[in-house]
């Protein structure tokens, strides 16, 4: 059992391609085996009737001569497989294999009853057959039959290892045909990204794939189109809200002061801040309104750090290697203008680092503060999520920050992933390709 699952490939590639291969190969080998067997047959009937008619006229030309010329006819007569010897011959036993009977029984219907023959076996490797005849004038003479196998073509071989050859190439290719749509939809399946613009998949290719694109494509605007409305529903309903609640700011702000003006104006100021996070993450869907640039990262990087430290945040920066993208710098500075919010919100200060591994870019933003539990990584990136704690409502967040900076990333062309620190504290990497 355990051999089978070591042989047996886990890819439906690898397990078409030892089914097709197997089946292929055993009816190969059946039809070799048939064509052999029938070459045979074939061959052992050619060589009784060529063996019958020869000896035949062998015997009665030996016994028409005379008898001292005899044995300078001996070596014409000789052929591969039986030849002529005057005298008894060997010694040899009375009892023959089914081989030599039916090379006997052609032999002694040929002669008889002209010729009586009498046959015994000679031992050795292989088994020889002797036929005893005695010609008119009473001398003897023996024929000696060496049954073999026809010698095999030294070209066939090579033209069996040459057809191997072909009907691999034939089941890969078949396999290959037939799986790389699989392939192609696992990718565009893989691709597919809320906030990127869905790559329609080719609708060409045998019917089956064609309708199988078909039904991808509209899946894609399907979704596409219910996230555009989900988006516009909340982008509408945050504009809209602006309005009234400035309203009601101005009526509290001319009424009368106090601690319940005070309550009432921070109760107003946390609405208008999810308000406009509302609007940022509807606008952070279609993030490719903003047309890419060259951006120099190095200096890139090193100016939001300025302009954060100009402000008195604590954000580090150094050692930052030279890099050039092409990317959207608005979206970009967001996205770390989120993160490093974050960092400061929740650990006071914030690092900025730059690696490029094999024209991967990566740009972290990390701290040395309480870090997020590894089951929540994930989630905290969902629009409205929040974690309880350290991370609560009175530190300010609204859930969106981090939604807006995956969402933003995702919009790029990159990917926004979280980690928690050795000794403490969260990496917040975006990766750019």
């Amino acid at each position: 059992m355990m051999a089978s699952l070591l042989v047996w490939p886990g890819s439906l590639r690898g397990r078409l391609f030892l089914i097709l291969l197997a089946g292929l190969l055993s009816a190969q080998l059946l039809s070799f085996a048939v064509t052999r067997a029938e070459r045979d047959q074939t061959a052992r009937a050619v060589m009784l009737t060529t063996l019958q008619r020869d000896v035949v006229v062998a015997v009665a030309l030996l016994d028409r001569l005379p008898a001292a010329e005899r044995s300078e006819w001996l070596p014409l007569l000789e052929r591969p497989t039986y030849r002529f010897a005057l005298g008894s011959g060997s010694p040899g036993t009375a009892a023959l294999s089914s081989r030599l009977t039916m090379i006997a029984d052609e032999i002694r219907a040929a002669l008889e009853p002209r010729f009586p023959v009498r046959f015994d076996a000679v031992s050795g490797s292989p088994v020889r057959l002797q036929g005893h005849v005695a010609l008119s004038d009473g001398s003897a003479l023996t024929i000696a039959v060496q049954p073999t196998l026809r010698p095999v073509a030294s070209w066939l071989p090579v033209a069996l290892a040459l057809q191997l050859l072909v009907l691999v190439g034939c089941v890969w290719f078949a396999v290959r045909l037939a799986v790389r749509p699989l392939t192609r939809f696992a990718q565009a399946a893989d691709a597919l990204e809320p906030g990127r613009p869905a790559t329609p998949f080719a609708e060409a290719g045998p019917d089956e794939v064609a309708r199988a694109a078909r039904a991808l494509n509209a899946m894609q605007q399907r979704v596409s189109r219910h996230l555009d409305e989900r988006v516009r529903i909340l982008a509408a309903i945050s504009h809209d809200l602006q309005t009234p609640i400035t309203r009601m700011r101005l009526r509290v702000e001319t009424g009368v002061e106090g601690p319940e003006q005070d309550r009432i104006l921070g109760d107003l100021e946390a609405i208008e801040t999810l308000v406009r996070e509302g609007i940022a993450y509807a606008r952070s869907v279609h993030g490719d309104v903003e047309p890419p640039t060259r951006l120099d990262l190095r200096a890139f990087l090193e100016s939001i750090a300025f302009d954060y430290q100009d402000t008195g945040c604590d954000v580090a920066v150094s050692g930052l290697p030279e890099v050039t993208i092409v990317t959207r710098p608005q979206a970009l500075r967001r996205i770390l203008t989120n993160l490093i919010d974050n960092a400061i919100r929740y650990a006071n200060r914030a690092e900025l680092d730059l690696q490029v591994v094999q024209d991967r870019i990566t740009i972290a933003v990390l701290d040395r503060g309480p870090g997020i539990p590894a089951d929540k990584l994930d989630a905290v990136l969902l629009p409205f999520v929040r974690l309880e704690g350290s991370r609560s409502r009175e530190t300010g967040g609204t859930g969106l920050g981090l939604a807006i900076a995956d969402q933003l990333a995702s919009a790029i062309g990159g990917r926004l992933r979280l980690s928690n620190r050795p000794g403490g504290g969260l990496e917040a990497a975006v990766t750019l390709s």
